[in-house]
């Protein structure tokens, strides 16, 4: 669908001519020429707009109903309400064969027909607009639904014993069934490119519609649901795939009731049979989740005959081909190589070649995959992306062979730092230094625990390390988890002290011996003494 509302702002306000317009937003010449006409020859609207108008208002008012907004006249329309009855009443009926029927029928007739992906994209907005209920429809080959569980799964971090949440992305076609599910540790978009691109080829093709849930990774603003806002690079993903994005409507589960359905299979099953389990590695959760979902999709139905595989093996022959590259989401960052000759890229760090120390790189990731450049551009090496947050990829050959002289961070300096603070300190950093292999990967930690004496005292931190050494507990973690607790109960201390300090304040002080049992005695018998003289 064209936006409306940018092109009569760039025509009017910028004074852009059609096929400038159609060039910034990427759409074609005769759709945004036919439009502008349309809008000039249109009596109930002009510039500027009224406040607060959609692009379906606009559509409404330009060409008096949605169905024919934006279309290039050029092309014939097809008969879609021809085209749903035989989908509805006829057995193993396809879009393909519908589209091809068309095709022919334009091609007999002299018109321009449509290409089957706009096809299926013009049924779909029929579908909206015309049959709520069509959309839901199992028709072999159009629909692909994804979502998210709602369960969640736990990975443990093999050096700190931290559990992660693996989230679970499910994919079904409707018409067989058919579920593809996948943990990730990151819903960014990078894997949530990569999920989809997986899906499809689990599916072994492309469907002509991918229906979605409105989550951030793929819909930004879906207001009034017949011109949502597409993520850039999902939208990118799908004109790479040739297919189409069709969100769902917010809060409304039964316009993906399939996902929706597979989901509770997977949560009430699969999944509480891999809670059982424990896991250090995303890549093990994955294979036993898809050894279970084979075994899921070759089960018999209950209420029909066959199985999910063996109604999907007939789907697949009616999805489109798979493009012969995937599309591949890249991240850029420049980030500087670290006095530990590493840099850090999304909260993980990968070691580089040691020519490069202090030095800007140019880092280009795909989610699987972290390629470092200079920044002139040359290729310096290669990572496969850490699969868990602090993960570090090290190779001992970018690290030169005295490298703990060469570098200014090294164990002499860090265990010179500590002796400014303690000698509970010094153990701490001398025992994180030898808590991995290669000693590099523990200078952050270093640096970590001894910049808490910026933020509170060296006591705090002495004291923090004592418990630490006390409860063998010796990690980052455990200190900046715990050294704000003992702050504040140091603090606790001296308030109390202070509080004690400011109450005797004025009073006299007596010395220990003036209480002493025999001294007061003796006073005592002087003091009667003196009395009895006196008297005398």
């Amino acid at each position: 669908m064209l936006d409306y509302k940018d092109i009569i702002t760039k025509r009017y306000a910028l004074g852009m001519k059609g096929g400038e317009i159609a060039a910034a937003l990427g759409n074609s010449r005769s759709g945004v020429n036919d439009f502008l006409r349309a809008f000039e020859k249109c009596g109930a609207l002009g510039y500027p707009l009224p406040e607060g108008i959609t692009n379906y208002g606009i559509a409404e008012l330009v060409y008096g109903s949605p169905s024919a907004s934006g279309r290039d006249l050029s092309y014939e329309l097809p008969d879609f309400s021809s085209v749903n009855h035989e989908l509805q009443t006829r057995q193993n009926m396809t879009l393909v064969y519908q589209w091809n029927k068309y095709v022919k029928r334009c091609r007999d007739e002299d018109h321009k027909p449509y290409q089957y992906r706009q096809f299926c994209e013009l049924y779909a907005a029929w579908c909206k607009e015309n049959y709520e209920t069509a959309h839901f429809t199992a028709v072999i080959g159009q629909t692909m639904e994804i979502d998210f569980a709602g369960k969640t799964m736990g990975l443990v971090d093999r050096t700190t014993g931290e559990i992660q949440k693996i989230i679970i992305f499910v994919a079904v076609l409707p018409y067989s069934q058919y579920i593809y599910a996948e943990g990730m540790i990151s819903t960014k978009e990078p894997q949530w490119i990569e999920v989809n691109n997986h899906a499809l080829a689990a599916f072994g093709g492309v469907p002509a519609v991918v229906v979605c849930d409105n989550c951030k990774q793929a819909v930004t603003a879906n207001r009034d649901w017949i011109a949502p806002e597409l993520n850039k690079d999902f939208a990118e993903w799908a004109e790479h795939n040739h297919t189409v994005i069709l969100p769902a409507k917010v809060r409304k589960p039964k316009y993906k009731s399939s996902v929706e359905n597979a989901v509770g299979i997977l949560e009430s099953g699969i999944l509480l049979t891999l809670e059982e389990r424990k896991y250090f590695d995303l890549s093990a959760f994955n294979r036993d989740l898809w050894t279970e979902l084979d075994r899921l999709n070759r089960q018999p139905f209950k209420k029909k005959e066959h199985n999910r595989y063996y109604y999907w093996e007939e789907e697949k022959a009616e999805l489109m081909l798979l493009p012969a590259v995937q599309y591949q989401y890249t991240e850029r960052a420049t980030p500087k190589v670290s006095s530990d000759f590493h840099v850090r890229f999304d909260n993980a760090y990968y070691s580089v070649d040691k020519t490069y120390l202090h030095k800007r790189v140019s880092i280009r990731a795909t989610a699987d995959t972290v390629r470092i450049y200079s920044v002139a551009g040359t290729f310096i090496r290669e990572w496969p992306r850490a699969q868990y947050k602090g993960q570090w990829q090290t190779d001992p050959s970018d690290l030169p062979p005295n490298y703990k002289e060469f570098s200014e961070w090294n164990a002499p300096y860090f265990t010179r730092k500590a002796m400014t603070v303690g000698p509970m300190t010094v153990e701490v950093i001398k025992r994180v230094l030898k808590s991995r292999k290669i000693e590099v990967q523990t200078y952050r930690q270093c640096m970590g625990i001894l910049g808490f004496t910026k933020r509170y005292s060296n006591k705090v931190l002495e004291e923090c390390c004592r418990r630490a050494l006390e409860l063998d507990k010796v990690t980052y973690t455990f200190i900046k988890n715990s050294v704000r607790a003992v702050a504040d109960e140091l603090q606790e201390k001296k308030t109390a002290i202070n509080r004690n300090e400011e109450r005797n304040r004025g009073g006299f002080v007596m010395d220990p011996s003036a209480m002493d049992l025999g001294r007061l005695l003796s006073r005592t018998k002087n003091l009667k003494d003196r009395s009895g003289k006196e008297a005398d």
